[in-house]
């Protein structure tokens, strides 16, 4: 029988791809996303191509509504052999406004400007407990169905930003370095069950959530998108399809004595100094 893969997040643009290039591979997709005709969309994607994948709308942060999903995916396919934790994001209460406290930024006024002394409680819980428990909890539910049998693996999506911070983005960095500490803890604390535990660490895409930060709508770079690319070797951003060979690779039991790893995909981003 084919593998079962569940995806939470999936859709959003990068998972959207992890989806179809695994369904191509003749794995059986369950789509969560919080929006569900997101998740349709994919999914009618997925079965023009000849795949097999089900819609299910779930909130990663509400353990009821991931445990209606499990018995949804158990009914439809099967357990689940495969996880990939995708949902996640930023919020712009947990951002500040510039890379650097300057004096004269504490009599700022202007409506909307945040130094590090505004963020807002409300808004850096919501990153942490998107990307953090928005990981635990599915974990929790699904992977409880991998113990004892083979070839089960869990793969979360960490960022390159856990392991040297961005500027401004503190709650989104500390969030994913948060991923980046559990999937090394859960690799072991499943080590003797058969379920392997690994983590992608994209660098810079496009997506709907940065599109706005990174672009101008001509399509040109913002000041920061330009930084971005000055500090990435290869010179571009990521496309989603540079996550799929790794993301097959991890998923395959070619990779069966790989565990408690976090890949970087970024380009030479965080290898590269600056100088």
């Amino acid at each position: 029988m084919n593998k079962i893969v569940v995806i939470t997040g999936a859709g959003g643009i990068l998972c959207s791809t992890l989806a179809k290039a695994l369904a191509k591979k003749d794995y059986q997709i369950a789509v969560l996303d919080l929006k569900l005709a997101a998740a349709e969309k994919i999914v009618d994607e997925i079965k023009a191509e000849g795949g097999t994948a089900i819609a299910i709308e779930s909130n990663v942060l509400e353990r009821k509504s991931l445990e209606v999903a499990r018995e949804k995916v158990n009914s439809l396919l099967g357990t689940c052999d495969l996880l990939i934790n995708g949902a996640g994001g930023n919020h712009p209460l947990g951002t500040t406004s510039n890379p650097y406290l300057q004096k004269e930024d504490l009599a700022n006024t202007q409506e909307g400007f945040k130094t590090f002394f505004d963020l807002d409680t409300q808004g850096i819980e919501f990153v942490f407990n998107l990307n953090f428990i928005g990981t635990l909890l599915p974990t929790q539910v699904f992977a409880k169905d991998m113990v004892g049998k083979k070839g089960c693996s869990i793969l979360n999506i960490s960022s390159m930003n856990a392991f040297t911070p961005l500027t401004k983005i503190p709650a989104y960095s500390g969030a994913k370095a948060a991923v980046s500490n559990f999937t090394q803890w859960l690799a072991v604390h499943f080590s003797k069950v058969g379920i392997r535990v690994n983590a992608l660490a994209p660098g810079f895409f496009l997506t709907d959530q940065n599109r706005a930060l990174l672009t101008n709508n001509d399509g040109s770079l913002t000041q920061r998108g330009q930084q971005i690319i000055d500090q990435t070797p290869m010179g571009r951003y990521g496309e989603p399809e540079d996550l799929i060979s790794t993301t097959l690779y991890l998923c395959d039991e070619a990779s069966s004595f790989v565990t408690g790893v976090v890949i970087p995909i970024d380009g030479g981003f965080s290898a590269y100094s600056g100088v």
